[in-house]
């Protein structure tokens, strides 16, 4: 089998920087990924409720419009997850917090994005920033969450290299690392069964969790924000109403789920 870094020189040339670039960022990037499930919600919650959020604009007018905006990108992050998953899934989680594949899989969604989950999480989390607004937001956790995510993309791609060799080569350059390929998507979407139950298998927890974390942050943004007026009791209860139907919409798939009538896992 054919080394890691032989097959990242033959796919695409690179200099001894840039090679060796690739490899520091493949190190830190199988820590990450042991450490990632804890790390994430710790960096993610300790950024968004230490730090005051701000109000775009100076007005709340504005702040809302703002607000829209980061709702719909991470709309725009969940239905890529969707897409991916109800296509063809593929288990990131590794194999005991390792990095781990026991197939290449280039169908659905990976036949035109190489990472389309970790794209779809990155719109999520901006999506959270934009509704919080903060300056530490954007500098940090923004900045952070690309980072991690290019360090284990270089450790899944030195892992792959190395299990596949010429046939993942030969898949990195016909397809690209990050945003998706619209050439025969088409073709993708009609000729591959779409399987919502396997969505709703898979994907309940990630709605539930970012949606609660908007809902969360429009609270704190009332009450944080230098200058934004303290929430009415209607809208906060239109809030708590919101999320006591997405928690019993998480709970009742949840039921289903464990019961089996949800289909195998």
């Amino acid at each position: 089998m054919l080394s890691s870094d032989t097959i990242e020189v033959r796919a695409r040339p690179r200099g001894k920087a840039a090679t060796a670039r690739q490899a520091a960022a493949a190190r830190i990037g199988h820590v990450i990924f042991r450490v990632r499930d804890a790390l994430f919600p710790i960096v993610l919650l300790t950024v968004a409720f230490g730090t005051r959020p701000r109000l775009a604009g100076g007005s709340i007018g504005t702040d809302h419009l703002v607000d829209a905006i980061g709702i719909a990108v991470a709309l725009l992050g969940e239905s890529l997850r969707v897409l991916v998953i109800g296509l063809v899934y593929i288990t990131r989680g590794g194999q005991n917090r390792q990095v781990w594949a026991n197939s290449l899989v280039d169908t659905g969604m990976f036949a035109h994005s190489r990472n389309p989950l970790y794209l779809a999480n990155l719109l999520l989390f901006l999506g959270l920033a934009l509704v919080h607004n903060g300056w530490a937001m954007y500098l940090i956790v923004v900045p952070f969450f690309v980072f991690t995510y290019v360090c284990i993309v270089a450790a899944e791609e030195q892992y792959l290299y190395g299990r596949f060799g010429e046939t993942y080569a030969e898949y990195c350059r016909r397809v690209p690392r990050w945003l998706p390929s619209l050439r025969g998507l088409s073709g993708t979407l009609r000729n591959t069964e779409f399987d919502w139950m396997k969505v709703l298998r898979k994907e309940y927890g990630t709605p539930f969790a970012w949606s609660t974390g908007v809902l969360i942050l429009m609270v704190w943004e009332h009450y944080g924000a230098m200058g934004a007026p303290p929430l009415g009791r209607g809208e906060l209860a239109a809030i708590i109403g919101v999320w006591i139907i997405l928690a019993i919409a998480y709970l009742s798939v949840r039921t289903l789920k464990l019961s089996g009538r949800l289909g195998a896992t």
